[in-house]
Order: C-alpha cells, then structure tokens, then sequence
C-alpha cells in the first residue's frame, strides 16, 4: 500500500461512501475502508479522525464560504443581498464541489443513523451561529443577525433538500433563490 499516495483523501472518500452504501455505515470499518483505497489504517488518520468525520469533511468550506461572503459583501448591501451573497456562496461550494450525485449518497446514509443525523443537525446550527456573527460583525443588531442566521440556514437546508430529491435538475443557487423569495412573500403577506 502506498504510504503518501496522491489523491488519499479522494479516494478514502470515495471508499468510505461505497461501504456505508454497500455494507452500512455501522458495519463499515476504518480497515475496510483504508483497504478499499488501498492506503494503511494511519493514512486513513491523517486525513480523517475517525470514519464519522468522512461524511462531515469540507463543513470548515462551506462555513467559510457563507461567512466570507458577507464579510466581502459592498457596504451598505442590504440584509437580504447579505443572504443572498452567503447562500450563492455556499450553494457554489456544494454544487461545485462533490455535486449533487455525492451529495444525495452522503444525505442518504445520514438519514439512514441517529447519531449521523444529530451531528448534521449540530453542523447545520454552527453554520447558523457562524452567519450571526459575520452579521453582527458587519453591525447588525443581534437579534436581526441570530433571526437573519436562522432564516439563512432554513433557505439552505430546504433548497438542499429539494436539490437532492430524485428527479430534481434545477441548480442549488437557483433553488435557495426561490427559498429567500417565499420567506420575503411571507414577511410582506397580509393577515387573513
């Protein structure tokens, strides 16, 4: 087995994904998964802590592509350009990253373990007190930042839910476009 072999963290992935799909993700081991790659179990822990964290890599990018576009973001943008510029940011780094093939896979197998789900639920509610405060660091009131973060993550979360659902082919930016549209629609709806 290749000791430094390029592309390690790739195909660690990629095995990794191939055995919770074929075997489970409880029943899939580091071994086996080092062993599909053809990499040692230490190669495996260079690059990942433990077989959990193979499903969670790349959150630290999606997190910074959300933040650093509001930081970015023209002064005087307003709140929902702010959003906007956050979500295009972070749908790019999805829908331009492993895409939406890897991205169903990956959903399925969370959906599929508790524990799984509970750590995407918690990395969903990072991402949302990490929205806050890029807001609150641009000045926006607290309360307004923690609703805007909320809101911002509920786009996302929703568009990536309709983003992977079998035969969707609209774009991700396209589908968190329409998501920020409805939530606008209901702060302007009249009372019935």
């Amino acid at each position: 087995m290749a000791r430094w072999a390029p592309g390690a963290s790739d195909r660690l992935q990629r095995a990794a994904m191939e055995l919770f799909a074929e075997d489970g993700y409880e029943a899939t081991t580091v071994a086996g998964i080092a062993g599909r790659a053809g990499v040692t179990e230490r190669t495996f822990f260079r690059h990942f802590a433990d077989k959990r964290e193979v499903l969670f890599a790349g959150g630290e990018q999606l997190e910074a592509a959300f933040v650093g576009a509001i930081a970015d973001a023209p002064g005087g943008t307003s709140m929902a350009g702010l959003l906007a510029a956050a979500l295009d940011a972070g749908g790019r780094v999805l829908q331009d990253g492993r895409g939406r093939d890897f991205s169903r896979m990956r959903n399925g197998i969370i959906t599929a373990n508790e524990q799984l789900r509970e750590r995407e639920l918690l990395k969903l509610a990072k991402l949302s007190h990490a929205v806050t405060a890029a807001l609150v660091a641009r000045g926006v009131p607290q309360v307004t930042a923690s609703l805007a973060g909320e809101l911002g993550v509920l786009v996302f979360k929703t568009a990536f839910a309709r983003w992977i659902a079998p035969g969707e082919t609209r774009d991700l930016l396209e589908l968190q476009r329409e998501g920020l549209a409805a939530i606008s629609d209901l702060t302007r709806a009249e009372t019935v």
